[in-house]
């Protein structure tokens, strides 16, 4: 999810180099020697028992967690995993060093970046999400009975895994018999897809949409999504904070319009473990049926849970609208622009 530089002040590489899925008792991760971390202006970071998530793209600020107990960390051939018990955030899961998310309010992310592209459109019925190997946005997808087809490509087995094993509330997503599961590329599997495929597309395997983006910032890559959703079709993905000083709004929504034809909106939600506290979300539509993102036509059954345990905690139709109102700073700084 967010790109962040994660720090566990009390257990040093050397100790996890040999680990796949062992469980780490609280008392060896007190007794593991502590490395000797730097934050980049030279200030130690070591805080015995606490893990110091350090945002590359916010200078100056820490979030700190207190660790109760080391329960994961493994390397596949793609990526670093490390899971642990929190005091206060449930448990927390860092990729790659980056935190992915909290038990405590996952649910925010993943309602969020599902509800408000699916809401949108009437009776979607083929998905495609691209990385989101936690299960998570599939346990929202579930939710919405037009949908038939639900294809997920995440590149790393490993991580989907401990998902199952350690978040099965999460991973619940996976139990949909809609479901499935490409293990490979996203970016080669977009490139295969055949043209006007799906309906919706989820991307939740890249960097924020801004100053640290990757492969949603490429217009060869965007010019894949396009292809693989039918007119009309609509696309979610993350977006940086309105906070970050970097982050231009509205340049990132022309170079959507360049991709997309149809509509392109910037939404926001309150997220307490990423820098700032929040998460924006970029909502595209190619050329065809007008999509109005801030107005959903699509409403969530609040009967159906789909193989959720119970309803959304944080997403519904009041909030959707909210989302894409913008503070008054972001207006006067934007303006017409967006």
């Amino acid at each position: 999810m967010a790109a962040e530089i994660g720090l566990l002040a009390s257990c040093a590489d050397n100790e996890f180099s040999d680990l796949t899925t062992k469980e780490i008792s609280s008392a060896a991760l007190i007794n593991l020697e502590m490395e000797n971390h730097k934050a980049s202006n030279g200030v130690s970071l070591n805080t015995p028992g606490w893990y110091a998530d350090v945002s590359c793209g916010w200078p100056g600020e820490a979030h700190l967690y207190k660790v109760e107990k080391v329960l994961f960390h493994g390397k596949s051939e793609y990526q670093d995993l490390f899971v642990f018990q929190s005091s206060a955030h449930g448990k927390i899961v860092i990729l790659n060093g980056a935190l992915q998310l909290t038990e405590k309010d996952e649910f925010v992310y993943q309602e969020m970046l599902t509800h408000l592209p699916l809401c949108s459109i009437p009776n979607p019925k083929k998905v495609l999400l691209i990385g989101g190997g936690d299960g998570g946005i599939l346990r929202e997808i579930s939710r919405h009975s037009s949908v038939n087809q639900i294809d997920i490509c995440d590149i790393d087995k490993m991580v989907i895994d401990v998902y199952k094993r350690f978040f099965p509330e999460i991973a619940i997503g996976y139990k949909d018999p809609r479901v499935n599961l490409h293990i490979g590329n996203g970016i080669e599997f977009l490139r295969n897809v055949p043209q006007s495929t799906y309906d919706v597309i989820i991307l939740d395997a890249f960097q924020c949409l801004g100053p640290e983006e990757d492969e949603v910032g490429d217009k060869y890559f965007l010019e894949s999504v396009v292809k693989a959703l039918r007119p009309g079709g609509v696309m979610s993905c993350q977006a940086d904070s309105l906070w970050h000083a970097q982050f231009s709004v509205a340049d990132s929504i022309a170079r959507c319009r360049q991709a997309f034809k149809g509509s392109v909106s910037y939404a926001w939600c309150t997220t307490p473990p990423y820098a700032s506290g929040m998460i924006g979300f970029m909502l595209c539509s190619t050329e065809g049926p007008p999509v109005d993102f801030k107005h959903p036509v699509n409403p969530l059954n609040p009967e159906n849970y789909g193989v959720a345990k119970g309803p959304p905690l944080f997403y519904n139709s009041e909030i959707h609208t909210a989302a894409f109102c913008l503070p008054s700073f972001a207006k006067k700084m934007f303006g017409s622009k967006i």
